[in-house]
């Protein structure tokens, strides 16, 4: 196999993964929030998770890395997210359930993430992903083209 079909074989699993788990993890977190019942959003962030772990498997099998679209997928929703989440609990609209499962949700993902983080590029590896050194010529698009 060349390269060219190991990405779209890669691309097509990760597709797989998160419309099987993750579309069964959504439904249930929306249930739980619907039904305000606590242990079904567990059971969905529980299959969010699994497929979290599923694509890091796939990208460890594959040799690659979270490419740059997943990444700013998974930033965006969870930015999406907390947004939702914060503007419904100052609206007053999420019930005391709901507060506890946005919470668990997303301390999960933050957990997750770091986890991530940690274990693919070490600890200092995940702090130079963040840090820029002094010294170092970062450069800055002037806008002139």
């Amino acid at each position: 196999m060349n390269e060219r079909d190991d990405a779209v074989d890669r691309s097509l699993l990760v597709f797989a993964v998160w419309a099987a788990i993750g579309s069964i993890g959504l439904m249930l977190i929306i249930e739980g929030f619907q039904q305000d019942v606590y242990w079904i959003a567990l059971t969905g962030i529980g299959c969010i998770s699994a497929t979290f772990c599923a694509h890091i498997i796939v990208n460890a099998v594959y040799g690659t890395g979270f490419s740059t679209g997943e990444t700013a997928l998974g930033l965006t929703s969870f930015g999406v997210l907390v947004l939702v989440f914060v503007m419904s609990v100052l609206a007053g609209g999420a019930s005391a359930t709901d507060f506890y499962i946005g919470l668990t949700l997303f301390g999960t993902l933050i957990v997750g993430f770091l986890t991530y983080l940690l274990t693919r590029h070490g600890l200092r590896g995940a702090f130079s992903k963040f840090h820029v050194a002094v010294g170092h010529d970062v450069s800055v698009p002037t806008g002139k083209g």
